[in-house]
């Protein structure tokens, strides 16, 4: 029998060792964990998860097996896609670089997306009632820390920079940028719908994980202190369709799951400002390769890189990458 670590013991750790520390400070660090719980425990860690979170300012993804398709990497990105105000996200990165510039934001509220936030900025500083002045101003800093910001994917940083422009709006005018949030989140995969903005890739398996890099790197880039996703993957365990109109995953299914796993791991430094917290239950440790096994011992490289070599016969590591919680 393996020993426990309590869930309030691991949590206090994940703040002082990573969301306090390591995630926010620097460059933004990342890492990756998996806590293997019971399912009357779950509500809690994510409560408590999503509390420290909120009062770190970090942005906070759920991502849950029996819902998204977590073998496919673009699924994966949609589904982070889907929880994120790209909006929200444009106008916080617009303020900061008003900021930058000298002007005063103070009382602007970001998250009013029904208001021009360049004549906002420009009111809210000697009543400049043009945002036309305010973008002309503001026009070279997002070039330089947006459209040239190579830490993301081309077509990524072309579509956040055209998301800043797209905030310069006439009140009567239909927002400009919604085919951009329909190409990101995945309600329109077509390349066709953005074409007008000079977008030509399609979100797929093979850019995916390209895309995923550069949305981490963003939310940080526009003021959040990280982000934080908390990927339920226990569904992938089960050996037996319950056919409940939930996913079921094949064993291939389950083998792909497991390799998107192991690139996240070997890819950790280019996860700026992450925690990926893999919330999954005891079959998830089942080691069997055989048989009806759906635990990470069908697929040993992953397991590798998760299971301590060495353990304590009493003691838990509480920041070891994989914990099992009470």
């Amino acid at each position: 029998m393996e020993n426990t670590l309590p869930l309030h013991d691991w949590l206090r750790h994940l703040d002082s060792e990573y969301l306090s520390t390591f995630i926010k400070d620097g460059d933004g660090g990342a890492s990756i964990k998996f806590a293997v719980t019971k399912d009357n425990l779950r509500p809690k860690l994510y409560e408590a998860v999503e509390g420290k979170c909120q009062e770190l300012d970090y942005l906070v993804i759920k991502l849950d097996a029996a819902e998204a398709r977590v073998h496919m990497p673009q699924d994966i990105f949609f589904g982070i896609a889907s929880q994120v105000d790209w909006r929200l996200l444009a106008r916080r990165l617009l303020l900061r670089l008003a900021e930058k510039c000298g002007y005063g934001i103070g009382g602007i509220d970001p998250g009013k997306d029904a208001e021009n936030i360049f004549e906002a900025i420009g009111k809210a500083n000697n009543n400049l009632d043009s945002p036309q002045f305010v973008l002309y101003e503001l026009r070279p800093e997002i070039v330089s820390e947006v459209f040239k910001e190579y830490r993301m994917a081309k077509d990524f940083r072309v579509a956040m920079t055209s998301l800043c422009l797209c905030e310069n709006f006439h009140p009567n005018q239909e927002y400009g940028g919604q085919p951009l949030v329909d190409w990101l989140t995945g309600i329109n995969t077509k390349t066709s719908s953005v074409k007008s903005f000079s977008i030509n890739t399609r979100i797929n398996r093979t850019t995916a994980r390209h895309f995923i890099e550069s949305a981490l790197f963003w939310f940080r880039h526009a003021g959040y202190a990280g982000t934080v996703i908390l990927l339920d993957n226990s569904r992938v365990t089960l050996s037996h369709n319950p056919k409940d109109g939930r996913r079921y995953y094949t064993k291939a299914m389950v083998m792909d799951h497991y390799e998107v796993l192991r690139e996240f791991i070997d890819g950790i430094d280019r996860l700026v400002g992450t925690l990926l917290v893999v919330v999954t239950n005891s079959a998830f440790l089942d080691q069997d390769q055989y048989a009806r096994s759906r635990g990470f011992g069908i697929y040993q490289a992953l397991k590798a890189r998760v299971i301590d070599d060495v353990r304590d016969k009493n003691l838990v590591n509480p920041i070891a990458a994989l914990v099992r919680l009470s």
